[in-house]
C-alpha cells in the first residue's frame, strides 16, 4: 500500500521550468553519437582525443582543467623560447657578416667585373718585380723583360688574378751540398716543379699562392730516382708506366711513402725551396698557425701508425720538442706578410730548413732585399713542411700536388740526363 502510494505521488512532479538545463552543443552531440573506436596502435587519435577536439571546435572549454591551461602554458613558453633563438641568430649573423667580408674577401678583387675569368691571362700583370712583361714568340710563354737588356726571366701563370705569375726559375743564396756551394759561387739556381693556390673554408677562400723549386742541377737525380720507383732498369717511363707513377703520387698511402723515402735517400742529394706568396694581406702568426697545424696533424698520424706497430714514436723526443720551438721562433722575426711579399723554405741536402722573406714594398710596389730569417737543423721539420704539399690523403693544396705531379711526369717522360732541355 505504501509503496502504491509513493509511486502516485512521483508521477504527478513535474520538472521545474525555472532553471535552465544545459544543453551540449551540436558538435559535442555529434561526436557522441559517433561509433566508438578502440585505441589501437593503427588508430590516429583515441575517443576522448576526439571529444576534445571536437568540444575545441565548438569553443567548449573547461575553465577549471589545469591539466589543460599547464599545457597551454608550456605551449606558449616553446614558441616564445623558439622565436627568440631566431632572433638571437637574426642579430649574431648581422653582425658577423660584415666582419667576415672585410676580413676574408679583398674589396678591390670584388670591386672588378664579374666577368673576369679566373684564369690570369697573358694581360693580367705588365710588370713583375720592376721588369717589364712581354708575350714570348709564338705565345705560349710569359717573360719578363728588363729595360735596356738583361737576362729574361720566364714566367708561369698561376690561376689568381691577386698573384698572377709565378718565376720559372728562382736564385737563392748557396747552402750545404747545392751546386752553387761546391762551385763557391754566392746564389743556386732553382726550377719550378709545380704550383697551386691554397684556400680554406668551404667558400674556397685564396690565402696564398705555393710553389715548389727543385735545385736546377739536382733534377736529373730527382729523374732517375722517379724513373727507377717503377722500372729499375728503365731510363724513362712508357705511357703506362707513367699511368702508374701518376697513380702512386696521387694516392693517399703510396704519396706519402714515396716522398718520404726521397726526402730521406742521402743520395738524392737534392736541395727544394717552397715558395709562398699571399694573395691578401696577412702576418706571420697566421701563416705559422696554418702550418704548424698540418705539422701536428701529420705528427698524429705518425704516432697512431706507430702504435699499430707497437713502435716507438718518431716525434716525441726532447730533440724534436726543441725544433719545433726554434721553427716558431722564426716566426717571431716579423709581423705582417703583406699580399705579394715572398716568403721562402729552402731545404737543403742535409734536410736543414732555412727561412727568406722578401717584403713588398707599398710606396713603390718594388720588392725589398732577401732577408734569411734563421736556420732550424732537425731534418724532421722539412719533411713534414714538405709532406704537407706532396703526400697524404689531405694536403695544403690539391691543386699544387697534382701540378708537381705533372712536372714529376715531365721529367720521366725523357731519357735519364736530359732535362737541362726541359729547363731551358
Amino acid at each position: 500500500m505504501t509503496s502504491n502510494s509513493t509511486a502516485r505521488v512521483l508521477s504527478r512532479l513535474r520538472p521545474v521550468r525555472c532553471l535552465a538545463q544545459i544543453r551540449p552543443s551540436p558538435a559535442v552531440r555529434s561526436a557522441a553519437r559517433q561509433p566508438v573506436r578502440h585505441a589501437s596502435r593503427y588508430s590516429e587519435r583515441t575517443p576522448s582525443q576526439e571529444l576534445k577536439k571536437a568540444q575545441a571546435d565548438a569553443g567548449f572549454n573547461n575553465p577549471y582543467d589545469d591539466i589543460l591551461k599547464h599545457r597551454s602554458e608550456i605551449q606558449r613558453r616553446q614558441d616564445w623560447a623558439r622565436r627568440r633563438k631566431f632572433l638571437v641568430l637574426g642579430a649574431v649573423l648581422s653582425m658577423a657578416a660584415p666582419v667576415l667580408i672585410i676580413n676574408l674577401f679583398d674589396i678591390e678583387e670584388l670591386a672588378k667585373s664579374k666577368t673576369e675569368k679566373l684564369d690570369a691571362s697573358s694581360d693580367v700583370t705588365k710588370e713583375f718585380q720592376g721588369k717589364k712583361v712581354v708575350v714570348a714568340p709564338g705565345g705560349e710563354k710569359l717573360q719578363a723583360v728588363q729595360e735596356g737588356g738583361g737576362p729574361v726571366l720566364e714566367l708561369v701563370e698561376t690561376g689568381t688574378s691577386s698573384v698572377p705569375v709565378f718565376p720559372k726559375t728562382i736564385k737563392l743564396p748557396s747552402g750545404d751540398g747545392d751546386a752553387g756551394a761546391v762551385t763557391a759561387n754566392a746564389q743556386t739556381e732553382y726550377t719550378l716543379l709545380g704550383l697551386g693556390i691554397r684556400t680554406v673554408s668551404f667558400l674556397s677562400i685564396q690565402v696564398y699562392v705555393v710553389g715548389l723549386y727543385v735545385e736546377t742541377a739536382a733534377l736529373g737525380r730527382l729523374q732517375a730516382a722517379l724513373v727507377h720507383r717503377i722500372n729499375e732498369t728503365a731510363s724513362a717511363l712508357i705511357p703506362g708506366e707513367k699511368d702508374e707513377l701518376r697513380r702512386k703520387l696521387v694516392d693517399a698511402e703510396q704519396s706519402n711513402l714515396i716522398w718520404e723515402s726521397l726526402l730521406r735517400d742521402p743520395s738524392l742529394k737534392s736541395n727544394m725551396a717552397i715558395r709562398i706568396v699571399p694573395t691578401r694581406d696577412t702576418n706571420f702568426a697566421h701563416l705559422r698557425d696554418g702550418l704548424f697545424r698540418g705539422i701536428t696533424k701529420r705528427m698524429q698520424e705518425a704516432d697512431l701508425e706507430a702504435r699499430k706497430t707497437q713502435a716507438p714514436s718518431e716525434f716525441g723526443d726532447e730533440a724534436f720538442g726543441n725544433a719545433t720551438k726554434e721553427f716558431k721562433a722564426l716566426f717571431d722575426a716579423r709581423g705582417k706578410a703583406g699580399k705579394g711579399s715572398i716568403l721562402l723554405l729552402r731545404r737543403d741536402s742535409q734536410g736543414a730548413v732555412d727561412m727568406f722573406f722578401q717584403d713588398m714594398r707599398k710606396k713603390d710596389g718594388e720588392m725589398g732585399p732577401l732577408e734569411n730569417l734563421g736556420r732550424v737543423q732537425d731534418e724532421r721539420i722539412s719533411r713534414l713542411l714538405w709532406l704537407l704539399y706532396l703526400g697524404g690523403k689531405n694536403v695544403s693544396s690539391e691543386g699544387a700536388r697534382k701540378s708537381v705531379v705533372d712536372g714529376c711526369l715531365e721529367l720521366v717522360e725523357r731519357p735519364i740526363g736530359t732535362v737541362d732541355t726541359r729547363v731551358a
